[in-house]
């Protein structure tokens, strides 16, 4: 009796998938040509273009455009700022993950919600905010001058508006995988007298590692790659603000191609990594859940 569900839904599935292979040769071969026509197009050709001008004039151009002072500074600030972003969003995401899943509390919505508003909000609007609030005319401006605190065109701002795109990745990652998971390993665990970080490290970690590594690739690979919040409150102050993707508009805008081709394909090689761990990582997930 208890496996006749299981059954049933199992029977009741199987059809399915059975009349899903079922379609007529021509429409998989179309599908399939669009997919990758689609793929190639969008995807696949401008990363070919990228490392084809990447190249164009030699590795040793190449290699000498990532030697440059200001290549070599927006390397740093672009790491620099996924070093001190992701750690910090990993932890909000941990908090805010168990939070929400494993709590009920009034706002729990408007909590969540404020957890998507980076999705929805232009990361223009977000830098413009924080020169609104830090900048020397904003709301804090006078007292930061005052204390001569820099926060806008200085590294802090790029970090809070950094931090402030890249907010969701982890959480959103964790939130539906310690939902589905429920509480009563944790409540187990409790019953049998051990604590908090206890319970955190030996119970919860385990069943959530590959789903927040998973979060930690995204958001790692959104805060070196973040543009237009980044643009507003860094001031494209040469070698101290510009981080890679700054850079490169700044070497394109010069004329000066094959090196912001070559610092582009700084960008993309981190993203295919970023792409082969999420696929490793995707593939565990799976493995762990089935």
């Amino acid at each position: 009796m208890a496996g006749g569900p299981a059954l049933r839904l199992a029977g009741g599935l199987a059809p399915g998938r059975s009349r899903a292979t079922r379609e007529p040769a021509v429409v998989r071969a179309l599908l399939i040509a669009l997919t990758v026509l689609f793929l190639g197009v969008l995807l696949a050709l401008p990363l070919a273009v990228v490392l084809t001008e990447a190249l164009r004039k030699g590795v040793a151009v190449w290699a000498a455009a990532l030697r440059a002072r200001e290549a070599l500074a927006a390397i740093r600030l672009t790491l620099l700022t996924a070093a001190i972003v992701v750690p910090l969003n990993t932890l909000f995401g941990l908090a805010a993950a168990w939070a929400l899943a494993k709590f009920r509390f009034r706002g729990k919505s408007l909590l969540t919600s404020l957890i998507d508003l980076p999705f929805s909000v232009s990361p223009v609007i977000a830098g413009l905010v924080y020169v609104l609030l830090f900048g020397r005319q904003g709301w804090f401006g006078p007292w930061l001058l005052e204390h001569d605190v820099r926060i806008i065109f200085a590294v802090p701002g790029i970090v809070l508006a950094t931090l402030f795109v890249t907010v969701p990745f982890v959480a959103r990652e964790l939130i539906p995988l310690m939902e589905m998971q429920g509480t009563e390993e944790e409540e187990a665990a409790r019953l049998m007298g051990a604590g908090g970080l206890t319970i955190f490290f030996r119970v919860t970690l385990p069943n959530i590692k590959w789903g927040l590594l998973y979060g930690v690739l995204l958001c790692n690979a959104r805060a070196m790659g973040e543009f237009g919040a980044v643009s507003v409150v860094s001031g494209h102050i040469r070698g101290l603000t510009n981080t890679l993707p700054l850079q490169i508009e700044v070497l394109y805008n010069e004329y000066q191609i094959t090196a912001a081709f070559a610092l582009a394909s700084v960008l993309t090689g981190l993203a295919l990594v970023t792409l082969v761990v999420k696929a490793i990582v995707e593939r565990r997930t799976g493995a762990s859940v089935t």
